[in-house]
């Protein structure tokens, strides 16, 4: 039976959805669509543990602080790693949301995407966070099966659909029939993964030390997998590790490509023992239906072509696929009791 007390807060709470990702956090309200879209990161004080910004305004501060001042990401490969400064996050983007639409009792009902692989106690910590941090009623949704439905497969149907989500700390590959996961492979390998290997990269090849926000600009202004016509360059600039000093190298997208061929490669190989996993007739309407792929990685020129030819099968890239995960939160917000079904079990007792 429902609390009377939770019906009265749920008229003065927006419904949210969030894609509660490594690198971006996005929200979603229902009737509004996408309002946030924010680095999960969080800048605290060390000396008095205060919380001095959250999302873009932690991100400026990235490698520009004081040595008290610390910007940390609370997320790891989709997992809290961090579970008061998740719940600080979390309340920063409740209070956001409810500042825009001018609510008195932030109460929200909450959807949120979380990895497939997570454990009962990893789920436990983020529908506890969210509690915490001011929801009235928390569901956990598994991402793959989120993306899907923000990409509008039909994963109700008794067939086969396949999604590949490439977010920050995790890609999640999985073939979905009948609103369950059918078969899936979680990898700890994406965009994050990245922009080490740009770093080690350029730490190998030039001696030079690049900063994380550099190695990311590089891969999403020059990053490729799959050769073009024309040659793409960029000024990669940080510190000589002989000297010291200051050092700008120009580097060129066939080098970006071999930093990052050994996580590409991950990322295919774990889509290939998918696809082996997957029974026949399954296999069958993906090849009718093609592969989604959904997420930012999905954004790295020439992933779906190379996709496409590893996987003999067409490839699509689903529309503002950085936002797949929180629209399929939302668009389960917008019918909660009909799509029930694909909603984890609570972990978390009050």
């Amino acid at each position: 039976m429902k609390n009377p007390f939770s019906k009265i807060l749920g008229r003065f709470s927006q419904d949210i959805g969030i894609d509660l990702g490594t690198a971006n956090t996005l929200v979603y309200v229902r009737g509004k669509g996408v309002v946030i879209r924010e680095p999960s990161v969080v800048a605290i004080n060390k000396k008095t543990k205060e919380i001095l910004a959250v999302g873009e305004d932690a991100k400026r501060m990235v490698g520009r602080t004081p040595s008290h001042i610390i910007a940390i990401r609370p997320l790891v490969d989709g997992v809290i790693s961090d579970f008061e400064v998740t719940e600080a996050m979390l309340r920063y983007f409740f209070d956001k949301v409810h500042q825009m639409h001018f609510s008195l009792i932030p109460r929200p009902r909450v959807v949120i995407g979380i990895p497939h692989s997570v454990t009962e106690v990893e789920r436990r910590a983020v529908e506890e966070g969210a509690i915490n941090a001011g929801a009235r009623e928390v569901y956990l949704i598994e991402e793959p099966i989120a993306a899907a439905i923000g990409a509008r497969l039909p994963i109700q149907d008794a067939s086969g659909s396949m999604i590949i989500d490439i977010g920050g700390g995790t890609s999640e590959v999985a073939v979905i029939s009948l609103g369950g996961v059918v078969a899936s492979r979680s990898l700890r390998i994406a965009g994050d993964e990245m922009n080490e290997d740009i770093i080690q990269y350029a730490r190998d090849k030039f001696n030079l030390l690049l900063g994380e926000r550099t190695a990311e600009d590089i891969k999403i202004k020059i990053g490729s997998v799959i050769g073009g016509r024309e040659k793409k360059e960029a000024a990669m600039r940080g510190r000589d590790l002989v000297t010291g000093l200051p050092k700008e190298i120009i580097v060129n997208d066939e080098q970006i490509r071999e930093a990052i061929k050994k996580s590409v490669g991950s990322i295919i190989e774990s889509i290939k023992v998918t696809m082996e996993e997957t029974p026949p007739e399954l296999l069958a309407d993906i090849m009718d239906r093609g592969i989604v792929l959904a997420g930012g990685g999905a954004l790295l020129s020439g992933l779906d072509r190379l996709i496409a030819s590893e996987t003999q099968t067409k490839v699509f890239i689903a529309d503002d696929p950085l936002t797949a995960v929180a629209r399929g939160t939302g668009i389960v917000l917008e019918d909660i009791d009909l799509l029930a079904d694909v909603l984890l079990p609570r972990a978390y007792k009050r």
